[in-house]
């Protein structure tokens, strides 16, 4: 009887788990598809939106040490940040087995393809601070919650920089009501979306 008990304890805290796996796993499956058919010239147009918001941002402004993304799958280019503050240092998330290690930026031929194809910066490790954090998403919310690729990696490593001001970028459509969440999401300080796409 007390085997029986402990089986269906274990299936009702599973449950919830279940619960909110299947909803992102919906989510991202829904949104993906939208970005996939966003035209070239509309997403071109909604990462200049963000880009514009971003460099009229104060906490932005303030900041010298910037990690933003190289973006793929349709993501919110913020490459052009990089040229428009020359006086700033911008690094890139380089991902490994289960983490991410953040490099230094420092130009288009010192990039190399990495583990699953993204150009990534061939300098050393950096360790240093970094002032702000743009993060990419599948999803954002009206509590700043994230929903991601699935794989955790940005989850991990924001948990080194709870200080850090972390900014979700998007497009206007990855705005929804509200993420299923777990403990280990991690919130975002703001979201800034491409209020036109």
């Amino acid at each position: 009887m007390y085997m029986f008990q402990s089986v269906i304890e274990d299936l009702r805290r599973l449950l919830p788990s279940y619960r909110i796996a299947k909803e992102k796993k919906d989510l991202r499956a829904m949104l993906s598809q939208k970005r996939r058919i966003m035209t070239k010239e509309d997403a071109a147009r909604g990462s200049q939106e963000v880009v514009t918001q971003l460099l009229d941002n104060p906490q932005f402004r303030q900041a010298q040490d910037i990690m933003i993304y190289y973006p793929i799958g349709g993501e919110v280019d913020l490459l052009s940040l990089i040229t428009a503050c020359p006086d700033k240092n911008f690094y890139l998330p380089v991902s490994h087995r289960s983490s991410i290690e953040v490099r230094k930026y420092i130009g288009e031929d010192n990039l190399k393809r990495g583990k699953f194809g993204i150009p990534e910066p061939q300098t050393p490790a950096y360790k240093g601070k970094i002032d702000l954090i743009c993060v990419p998403g599948v999803a954002f919310d009206s509590n700043n919650r994230r929903l991601g690729r699935g794989g955790g990696y940005y989850d991990r490593f924001l948990s080194s920089y709870r200080k850090t001001t972390k900014i979700g970028v998007c497009y206007h459509f990855q705005l929804v009501n509200r993420i299923p969440h777990n403990r280990h999401d991690k919130q975002m300080n703001l979201v800034i979306s491409a209020n036109s796409i």
